[in-house]
């Protein structure tokens, strides 16, 4: 179903979005989706990433919109490059108060 507001206007491309998963052995896991909800529940399935396979999926901590997927992929390069101590901090400055409801689907 298409919402009004998910239209995408004439001229303009789909945004993609950069995105941080917590495994559970507590590592950052980096990645881009056009709708990082639906990859998100696929990482928890162990499908998308060999990453998952070792250490499964538990949250989805941040989200991050850009314009186009090549934006999202330059992104996605400086982020893979800091240190984890970085990611934590880039997590906790920003939260994610609009995906609360769906931190965790992986325990449903």
């Amino acid at each position: 179903m298409v919402v009004a507001s998910d239209a995408i206007p004439a001229g303009e491309t789909k945004p993609w979005y950069l995105y941080l998963v917590r495994a559970a052995n507590g590592s950052l896991y980096c990645g881009i989706s056009d709708d990082p909800q639906r990859r998100f529940l696929k990482h928890c399935k162990g499908q998308g990433a060999r990453y998952f396979k070792t250490s499964p999926a538990q949250a989805l901590v941040y989200v991050e919109r850009w314009p186009d997927k090549g934006q999202a992929l330059r992104q996605e390069r400086l982020v893979k490059k800091l240190r984890k101590s970085a990611k934590e901090a880039l997590v906790a400055s920003h939260g994610v108060t609009h995906l609360d409801s769906a931190l965790n689907p992986c325990d449903a």
